[in-house]
């Protein structure tokens, strides 16, 4: 394992929020509160079920930055988020934006994309002498690029699906008799044996037609000689997601199986070899997209090439045709270009991978050659 990967560094919590402090400057934002529980993670490493946080611009010193959470999570805190002034009051976000009342704090940021209206207008009653200003997406424009911990994270999550699929096949779990729901259980319950925490999504598993179907859920159907078996599974580390899908086909493929999957993987390809800093999302959708295209099977490519993934398993960047911005080196994504023949079956294959200077870093290591599991 590189050092880039080793598991045992610590996230710099600091340094995230010193990062946001200049986001926070450069949008004349005084200080942010912080309601996304996902955000609050990210920003200080807090798992529990209710917090707000308060990050102030220009107070490097953090004497002022104060993470709010309730009495169950007293001693969760103080282990967590040693660093950072704790308050205890179940109206967390309202104790917060009290305390900046009280500190003449000026204009007050708020996540207009978490925040419902009932909840701003009950702060809003609060927050005299404030100016409550709505902001969207600053702490998940830091969360687009990823960290040495982050990466570590994510490669561990992807080693525990990637790992579990092994044992899946090695055991003889994908065959004909069994139902997509006993293939999907036994790989999630493997995905934990290989060190997964949770997954990270409800598991696909797709057979026969049902391949056809992008988000297909697990049924009772019977995977029969024949047929494509779509898995789409990721596993959850250190509250990191991974994200792959891998077709397969039981049997012998036939020609059109054989051209379709040929088809699919090199679009794969094109969309992993245009990942690069700089270039744009809809740049590596259309690098991908073209290859579909030219084979005259545009309209079967129903869905974005990617995401990005981290703490969630679907963060920017959207990689699709409407997508915007360009991608930064340390960006997190998915490239998962997919062929659906409408009752007849369909393919797709996909990877978790960092955006490198030298080339994307692929982090799910599973072979996507055709693979015939008799």
């Amino acid at each position: 394992m590189s050092a880039d990967h080793d598991p045992t560094q610590r996230p710099n919590y600091a340094l995230r929020r010193a990062n946001l402090r200049n986001l926070l400057v450069e949008n004349r934002i005084d200080a942010l509160l912080v309601t996304d529980l996902i955000n609050i993670r990210y920003l200080t490493g807090f798992t529990g079920s209710n917090a707000a946080l308060l990050v102030y611009a220009w107070d490097s010193s953090e004497d002022r930055t104060i993470i709010c959470t309730d009495g169950r999570y007293i001693t969760q805190v103080g282990v967590q988020v040693p660093d950072l002034r704790a308050e205890i009051n179940r109206a967390s976000a309202r104790r917060v934006v009290e305390i900046a009342g009280e500190w003449q704090t000026g204009r007050v940021g708020f996540e207009s994309h978490i925040m419902t209206v009932e909840q701003h207008r009950g702060l809003s009653a609060l927050a005299t002498g404030l100016e409550l200003v709505g902001v969207a997406g600053l702490v998940e424009q830091l969360r687009m690029v990823k960290d040495a911990y982050e990466v570590s994270r994510l490669a561990a999550a992807c080693d525990a699906a990637d790992a579990a699929l092994a044992t899946l096949l090695e055991r003889g779990g994908l065959r004909p008799g069994r139902t997509e729901r006993q293939v999907a259980r036994e790989l999630e319950w493997l995905m934990f044996e290989h060190g997964a925490e949770a997954v990270a999504f409800e598991t696909i598993v797709a057979a026969g037609a049902n391949s056809a179907v992008p988000h297909h859920r697990p049924t009772e159907a019977v995977l029969a000689t024949g047929d494509f078996v779509k898995l789409d599974f990721g596993a959850v580390v250190g509250g990191y997601h991974s994200d792959m899908t891998r077709t397969f086909v039981l049997g012998q493929p036939s020609a059109w199986q054989r051209e379709v999957y040929d088809l699919v993987y090199a679009a794969q390809q094109a969309g992993r070899e245009a990942l690069a800093p700089g270039v744009s999302t809809k740049a590596v959708d259309a690098a991908s997209r073209s290859v579909i295209e030219a084979a005259g099977h545009g309209e079967l490519f129903v869905h974005g090439l990617g995401h990005g993934v981290g703490l969630q398993i679907h963060e920017a960047p959207g990689i699709a045709k409407t997508g915007t911005g360009t991608l930064l080196d340390g960006v997190a994504v998915t490239v998962e270009p997919g062929v659906y023949f409408p009752g007849r079956g369909g393919v797709r294959i996909e990877d978790t991978l960092v955006v490198r200077k030298g080339g994307p870093e692929l982090l799910t290591r599973t072979s996507k050659d055709l693979t015939v599991v008799d």
